[in-house]
């Protein structure tokens, strides 16, 4: 299989090259430019202490090293540009606990990006210097510096953060224990992409499972705030609803629902917990006129393998007459993972392009390995599918492979990321490159529009209606 030869491994550091076939055999020029990409980057963003240390001005100029190393659009950057955005995150934060110094004023920059960014690190060790001996304070000032910068580049796949263990044992969840369309990813990276109402649209166990929370219920306020305001999706109050991802603290949260199929408004009080979740990542089921149904969580590693195989224990009954995959709520994951499945249903293609600022553009092929599955095609997405999910459905579009129905994806699919480990142990994440589908189209903030618009809505969710997935029966039964 030809790949991008550019494949970001999480948490390992450093970028490593990922080819096969005849690829594998010829070092050709384009090979050897990118090992070279590839030392170049991990010099810069390749450190990794033995355990988490505190964040501090080291590690702010690593991030900028590696943000002028790493970011595919580097050469397009203004470096005084990252630096104010960074002193604009310690101000900030100072500003927030009330500590705001005289002193915290951005020095003047010659132009010269070695130069500025020792200026800038000497304005930042003067303001952190009189600060009180507060380790926590001091992380949070460097935390919200690093934000700062990495904010400036406008990009959704690059982030900072420490990685954190979750509680419980593996395989189990934490969190309120459902969750809500729109999602979380909207909120904290396009709030301004997010359509009211806020509904939950899937219930995972736990917390949500004991207080009875129903598919389809309206979230109308959490803790008193409502959760739209001026049409724009609070970030507070889906903070709130997602300690999981928000970080923050693990306090009870109060919930009014609205059940859009009677009008009754109830109120109940949540609390985040560790919770077996009674959902699985992968899921199928044999519908009217002998369709198979998958639905599937997101696109982590393995999950092409699972949806193939829950394919096969349909078959093993009685062969499909067709296809129905539901992304609707899909989250992102592995680029491998949208080549595998993908190949599942067409060969001999370029399904994206992987490019360079100069917009000098690498294909990205199908995996002709994979056995063809043979079977028609409908694909259901929503404003949740992202990343992944993102170039997985324009291919699907693309290619021509079957038909979309639902509503538009996300929009959130800039580019393979990478993840680096900076000195504090903290996780940097940049694209290398940006994708564009497999017709050249710019699909990172537009997102895929669907052949049929049926948004699955709160109503549909509380009466048990599903139009797209009748709409798709419908398709595939005329298509015999």
């Amino acid at each position: 299989m030809k790949r991008s030869l550019l494949t970001a491994l999480a948490c390992t550091g450093v970028l490593t090259l990922a080819t096969s076939g005849a690829a594998a055999t010829a070092r050709t020029e384009a090979t050897v430019r990118t090992e070279a990409t590839v030392r170049t980057v991990a010099s810069a963003c390749g450190a990794k202490p033995d355990q988490p240390v505190a964040t501090g001005l080291s590690t702010i100029k690593q991030a900028y090293d590696c943000i002028f190393t790493a970011f595919y659009g580097r050469e397009r950057l203004d470096h005084r540009a990252v630096l104010a955005a960074g002193f604009a995150g310690l101000t900030e934060e100072l500003n927030r606990r009330g500590m705001d110094r005289p002193d915290a004023t951005m020095p003047p920059l010659t132009g010269n990006r070695t130069t500025d960014l020792n200026a800038f690190a000497a304005g930042y060790e003067r303001v952190v210097a009189d600060l009180p001996d507060d380790a926590a304070l001091r992380q949070a000032v460097a935390g919200a510096t690093i934000k700062g910068m990495v904010s400036s580049l406008h990009d959704n796949h690059s982030q900072w953060g420490r990685r954190e263990q979750p509680p419980g044992k593996p395989g189990d969840a934490y969190g309120l224990g459902f969750t809500t369309s729109p999602g979380y990813s909207i909120t904290y990276r396009a709030p301004q992409k997010a359509v009211a109402p806020l509904f939950v649209n899937a219930v995972q166990g736990g917390p949500a499972a004991v207080a009875r929370i129903r598919p389809g219920e309206v979230v109308q306020s959490v803790n008193g705030a409502p959760v739209f305001v001026d049409g724009v999706l609070s970030s507070g109050a889906m903070n709130l609803l997602n300690p999981e991802y928000s970080g923050n603290r693990p306090d009870p949260v109060r919930l009014a629902l609205l059940d859009p199929a009677t009008g009754r408004v109830r109120k109940t009080t949540l609390g985040p917990k560790v919770f077996t979740p009674t959902t699985r990542p992968v899921t199928a089921r044999r519908l009217a006129g002998d369709v198979a149904a998958i639905k599937l969580t997101n696109f982590q590693p393995g999950t092409a393998d699972q949806v193939l195989a829950a394919i096969a224990g349909l078959r093993a009954d009685k062969r499909p007459r067709g296809l129905v995959l539901d992304l609707r709520g899909t989250n992102g994951g592995s680029p491998a993972e949208v080549v595998k499945l993908l190949s599942a249903f067409v060969h001999g293609k370029v399904h994206s392009y992987d490019c360079a600022p100069d917009n000098t553009c690498t294909p990205n092929r199908t995996d002709d390995a994979v056995p063809l599955l043979g079977l028609p095609l409908v694909v259901l997405t929503d404003g949740i599918c992202a990343s992944a999910c993102d170039a997985f459905s324009a291919a699907v579009k693309d290619l021509k492979v079957g038909p979309l129905i639902g509503s538009r994806t996300s929009g959130m699919v800039s580019g393979p990321a990478g993840m680096f480990t900076l000195d504090d142990g903290s996780l940097l994440t940049l694209p290398a490159a940006y994708q564009v589908g497999a017709n050249r189209e710019l699909i990172n903030g537009i997102g895929v529009a669907p052949d049929h618009y049926l948004p699955l809505t709160a109503k549909d969710l509380r009466k048990g209606r599903d139009p797209a997935m009748a709409k798709a029966l419908s398709l595939l039964s005329a298509a015999r």
